[in-house]
């Protein structure tokens, strides 16, 4: 495999599953040339006038999908980690004795560790998608036979409309379908909220598989799958466990520690300038982005400033903010909790939105850099202000990219993180993989102190006369390496890439190499 450094001194393959590739250039240095991809004419005379395009069961579908070695199959994951549909599907490739599928989900979650002895027969040769959990101490061993493939949200959307990714069927879970193929997550008992990451799936696909466990008459309203897009329904009894899908109740933080951060990032965003009548921001489920909305909830109500609109994962904590009158919108990418489902059944001002309007970077401009401000975490920043998000110090592959990357271009990117976890410093001289150039990362929150991007001078100004602790990153660094001591890098074969991370303009920005046990 031959390796070629990119713009950010990274060493990336110059072929990936025997696809050429473009090395990351730089931030906004990638310009696509070229035209959509386009999915194929189909003819209503194919298939049935009166809209009933129910089959019996998967392995029909498939058939008559035409499945075939070495297709790509992809799948989405709102059903989290309660998700049986995926694993079903593939018990059915299996035992169809088809072989090499490229698996192509927007997400993995450990559920889908039954998938592991599918990469061990040959059934699946490869993953493009997360590869969370166990699937991705697999992948960083060098057990699966291809090379594995990171994008974030806006990128996988970018690399189906560009062709670079073609999808032959497309397996869509859903909790609420009718006959026709119109869809919707917002209903049923297996209601996860929204759809938007199967979105492009159903549009260039060559074939759509809709499969759900509330099949109701024509027309299921409102639809976030039109069945215009739709070859075939299936029915079956369950979807997954609904308490896996969503969780019931949604909790902030405990951790002294996580709250102070919360608790400073809330203050930064006051002090900043930046929370005011009109402004925007996102922040996602986990416990301390959980309690800076909390904290900032009660800086609005003090102030009496309401937001335009908040980006969303939504949880009950942004539902009360719009229920009180604190934004006129939330606009949702999904869905994390039961509250968020109900509030996007019953609330006008709770919009589903897909990884195209928000995230995808090959359109005519997206939300992602019309927000305000965006809270999010990391496993390791280095002083440079790069971030990692998908590896540990340990060079193990355990998280996927999300929206994460697409976040970075929002107005201020904030990193609410730890200084260490476990005695494992967060805060490093070089992130073990690059995910996120540190000139699109602004500020960086610890419970101890408030590291500002030297770049960002407004910022520096604009808190300068805050009490927050603010102080330069490399002063928390070494605080925590006096602490914590500096981790010992993996042992990784460098001639042995395992996965690769893309940009968010499909060029390649990093590489995960195989791990020696």
């Amino acid at each position: 495999m031959k390796l070629l450094k990119n713009q950010a001194g990274r060493l990336v393959p110059e072929k990936v599953n025997n696809q050429k590739q473009v090395p990351f250039k730089g931030v906004g240095n990638y310009k696509p040339k070229g035209n959509k991809a386009k999915p194929p004419i189909r003819s209503c005379a194919d298939y049935p006038a009166d809209g009933n395009k129910v089959v019996k069961n998967l392995k029909e579908a498939l058939k008559k999908a035409g499945l075939k070695d070495g297709m790509t199959i992809s799948t989405h994951h709102h059903l989290r980690n309660g998700d049986v549909v995926t694993n079903y599907l593939f018990d059915t490739i299996e035992e169809m004795g088809v072989k090499n599928i490229r698996w192509f989900p927007s997400a993995s979650f450990p559920c889908h560790e039954h998938l592991i002895k599918y990469l061990d027969d040959g059934t699946i040769h490869h993953i493009e998608g997360s590869m969370n959990g166990p699937l991705g101490r697999y992948t960083t061993e060098g057990k699966m036979k291809g090379v594995g493939v990171l994008r974030s949200h806006g990128g996988r959307y970018q690399a189906i409309q560009d062709g670079e990714v073609k999808i032959d069927i497309a397996v869509i879970a859903a909790p609420t379908a009718d006959p026709f193929g119109n869809a919707t997550g917002d209903r049923g008992k297996s209601a996860c909220g929204l759809l938007g990451f199967a979105l492009a799936d159903s549009e260039y696909a060559d074939k759509v598989i809709i499969v759900t466990d509330n099949l109701i008459p024509f027309p299921c309203h409102p639809w976030q799958i039109q069945g215009n897009n739709v070859d075939y329904v299936v029915e079956i009894d369950s979807l997954g466990d609904p308490k896996k899908i969503v969780s019931g109740t949604t909790e902030v933080t405990k951790s002294p520690d996580r709250l102070l951060i919360a608790e400073y990032v809330a203050q930064f965003m006051e002090d900043s300038g930046i929370m005011k009548d009109g402004f925007s921001f996102q922040a996602g489920a986990g416990g301390t982005n959980l309690a800076f909305a909390v904290y900032l909830k009660e800086r609005m109500k003090k102030k009496g400033i309401k937001a335009r609109f908040i980006r969303g994962g939504s949880t009950k904590y942004l539902v009360e903010m719009l229920e009180e009158g604190l934004t006129d919108y939330i606009l949702d990418g999904q869905t994390f909790d039961l509250e968020g489902v109900r509030s996007m059944r019953e609330n006008p001002g709770h919009v589903n939105t897909s990884p195209f309007t928000s995230y995808n970077y090959h359109g005519k401009g997206n939300f992602a850099s019309m927000v305000d401000a965006v809270v999010l975490g990391a496993t390791e920043v280095d002083l440079n202000f790069n971030a990692n998000v998908v590896t540990h110090s340990d060079g193990y592959l355990l998280h996927g990219i999300g929206g994460w990357q697409n976040c970075l271009f929002s107005k201020c990117t904030i990193l609410a993180i730890p200084s260490f976890r476990d005695r494992i410093p967060v805060i490093v001289d070089e992130v073990t993989t690059l995910v996120g150039p540190g000139e699109l990362i602004d500020v960086i929150v610890t419970e101890r102190g408030i590291a500002i991007n030297p770049k960002r001078k407004d910022l520096l100004k604009a808190v300068k006369s805050s009490s927050l602790p603010i102080r330069p990153i490399k002063e928390i660094y070494d605080e925590v390496v006096e602490l914590c001591g500096v981790p010992k890098k993996p042992k990784a074969n460098k001639n042995k890439v395992v996965a690769v991370i893309k940009w968010v303009d499909g060029t390649l920005l990093d590489s995960v190499f195989q791990i020696e046990k």
